[in-house]
């Protein structure tokens, strides 16, 4: 089986609003497998992994969606790519990026 890997960065008002908790909840939802984090310019930035139609649930969630009192700006999608395996065994918060 195919899985595909996005990263991701979502700027606006995303942090202090849980953003990076409801994130963690709808990938779990999704059964997409990753890691968020808040990033030192006020954005969030994260990878997620999983089968091609939740990745593209994940994508268009992160767009458009959010957490209830988050007001996201821009959300862009890198490192597109299809993968053997998954890299994660599950979606973490991170506190802060690597």
């Amino acid at each position: 089986m195919l899985h595909y890997s996005v990263d991701f960065r979502i700027t606006g008002v995303v942090q202090g609003v849980i953003f990076r908790k409801h994130t963690a909840a709808e990938a779990t939802r999704l059964g997409l497998v990753g890691w968020v984090a808040n990033a030192s310019d006020g954005s969030v930035i994260g990878s997620f992994q999983g089968r091609e139609g939740a990745v593209a649930d994940m994508r268009r969630w992160l767009r458009h969606v959010g957490s209830p009192k988050s007001r996201i700006m821009d959300a862009t999608f890198v490192n597109e790519r299809v993968i053997p395996a998954l890299e994660f065994s599950a979606f973490a918060i991170r506190s802060m990026a690597p």
